[in-house]
């Protein structure tokens, strides 16, 4: 009973945080999940590659909910080995999340797709995203639900959504390049001022009707302003890229910063903004937007 699948990261259009309703792209980073499971132990033992000392209840409480549900609580172990940098507002949480719930179903031999009506789909991404969200909620490390976050991990793409009520309102496709720039610093998103984030709401507003009308670039570079300074953030890496990034954002609860360029901006030059972050403490990553989102991993 083994199973193996992969899950994105993602950066943010939209934060959450304010209004419960959040918007967030894939990216090409990936977290991946082995599950054994063994029918003889009701105990989740979970593992992170990067850091034998974090904390392992999310990935341990997505095995347990989904063997509960789908299985015969069986118990066994979860690992996850990631490209995302924990802590950085690049999702790394719902990546790990949605890669264990895929990873469990497969271990538990059940196809996973998008079609419920399809004979051969036994579980929906959809399902499986929505109970990682609520290990997440369990295990305490989120705030909103981070639905939003966890859908576009989960289906790739820009998901645009209510985290109050788990509903997917928006998807769909989008073909950026992506710059991140990730300073030494680490935020986690339960630690975050919700009472400064609800301030800026009629600013989250703004950026949510801007979403939903498929503007996606303008909304993350809203979005970015407001909530850096609703986080404390310095809003200069936002305002150095403005000139030369289709949209830039702080992504999450910070710290990383995440600008894109849309092939039909003539003015985006990603290369332009690397220039200019390049003198800043911390890591640069260039990389693209995902539509795939998770999936299982077969040898």
């Amino acid at each position: 009973m083994q199973g193996r699948a992969a899950a994105i990261g993602a950066g943010t259009v939209l934060n959450a945080l304010a209004t419960g309703t959040g918007a967030a792209f894939g990216i090409d980073v990936e977290t991946r999940a082995m599950v054994e499971l063994d029918p003889d132990s009701d105990a989740v033992d979970g593992t992170i590659a990067e850091d034998a000392d974090a904390d392992t209840d999310l990935i341990e409480r997505c095995v347990a909910l989904a063997v509960d549900r789908w299985g015969d609580d069986e118990g066994g172990t979860v690992r996850t080995d990631s490209d995302v940098p924990l802590a950085a507002g690049l999702k790394s949480s719902s990546a790990a999340a949605n890669a264990t719930v895929l990873a469990t179903c497969d271990a538990l031999g059940l196809g996973v797709g998008d079609d419920p009506d399809d004979p051969s789909v036994d579980v929906t991404r959809l399902e499986g995203c929505r109970l990682g969200v609520r290990a997440a909620r369990e295990a305490g490390v989120t705030v909103t639900g981070a639905f939003d976050d966890a859908a576009a991990s989960m289906l790739g793409g820009v998901a645009v959504t209510d985290n109050e009520s788990d509903d997917l309102r928006s998807h769909a496709s989008v073909d950026w390049d992506v710059l991140v720039w990730t300073p030494p610093e680490r935020a986690y998103t339960a630690d975050a001022d919700v009472d400064r984030c609800e301030a800026v709401a009629p600013m989250a507003d703004l950026v949510a009707d801007l979403a939903l009308d498929g503007r996606y670039t303008e909304a993350m570079t809203v979005n970015g302003l407001a909530f850096s300074a609703a986080l404390g953030f310095d809003a200069d890496p936002a305002v150095e890229a403005m000139p030369h990034a289709s949209g830039v954002s702080l992504s999450g609860t910070g710290p990383s910063v995440v600008a894109v360029a849309d092939p039909t901006s003539p003015d985006a030059d990603l290369d332009a903004v690397a220039d200019v972050w390049s003198d800043r403490p911390g890591a640069l990553r260039r990389t693209t937007t995902r539509n795939d989102g998770a999936t299982v991993l077969r040898e």
